[in-house]
């Protein structure tokens, strides 16, 4: 949504003041969109350079990450382990949608040593937070590749208008036409790249919080703490997403 307010803003800008056509140029664009991309897949494997457009509509759709919910959860199941032992949880575990819970959960059923438990998940968390930097790396790469182009494709103009010296009413034209490369390279980092890349990194600093809710869920299901303690402790993983979720917010606002 915060991305179609920046381009609507934009655009009513230039009707308002201007004539849109003014600001439409081929070559232009195929130089800033054809470089940023090109200089992208240059910089990526092909097999991550496919998952573009999967990544755009991830990152603009609503997160539907209820970390009061996960907590709920893991609190009626410390419950029952509490009331009839860990082995009455194995009922539950083929209802669990989410397989790093369930993966988590059967761990702890078949007697798994609990720093062990512990190992096992934190190092499949440490991969899926390497994946999402990953990703979002390529959209911050982007942000910095749209401008680089876009000024590239100015010196193109600059230099085609200075070899025409010769004819100065083509001057002022020629001038518009170089800078609306330099345009088109700020809008596609700061309106697309930079967006998508913030919102990436801030899902995934809440899938990660998710995962380390689990992970102490387990161990102390497991270590058979009283599931009120289990409940206080694990919302304060929940105040701290909400505070680290209001500074990468924050920092996206003065990234802009």
């Amino acid at each position: 949504m915060g991305m179609g307010v920046a381009a609507a803003c934009t655009i009513i800008s230039i009707v308002m003041d201007g004539n849109i056509a003014d600001f439409i140029n081929g070559p232009s664009i195929f130089v800033v969109v054809g470089g940023t991309f090109g200089a992208m897949i240059a910089n990526y494997p092909m097999e991550d350079i496919k998952k573009l457009m999967t990544l755009v509509k991830f990152a603009i759709q609503k997160s539907d990450l209820d970390l009061n919910k996960q907590i709920d959860d893991i609190v009626d199941m410390a419950n029952i382990a509490r009331k009839n032992g860990l082995l009455a949880l194995e009922d539950k575990v083929k209802d669990m949608e989410d397989p790093f819970l369930r993966n988590g959960v059967m761990l702890i059923l078949d007697g798994t040593d609990p720093e062990l438990v512990k190992n096992v998940m934190e190092t499949s968390v440490y991969f899926m937070d390497e994946r999402h930097s990953k990703y979002a790396s390529i959209f911050f790469t982007g942000s910095s590749l749209a401008p680089a182009f876009g000024m590239i494709g100015t010196l193109i103009g600059l230099i085609n208008m200075l070899t025409r010296l010769d004819d100065p009413s083509t001057l002022g034209p020629a001038m518009a036409v170089a800078l609306v490369t330099t345009f088109y390279g700020v809008i596609l980092a700061n309106v697309l790249f930079n967006p998508i890349a913030n919102q990436l990194k801030l899902k995934s600093q809440n899938e990660q919080i998710q995962k380390d809710i689990i992970i102490e869920g387990i161990l102390s299901i497991q270590d058979g703490e009283n599931p009120r303690v289990i409940k206080d402790k694990l919302r304060a993983f929940v105040a701290d997403a909400d505070l680290g979720e209001a500074e990468a917010q924050s920092a996206q606002a003065g990234g802009e």
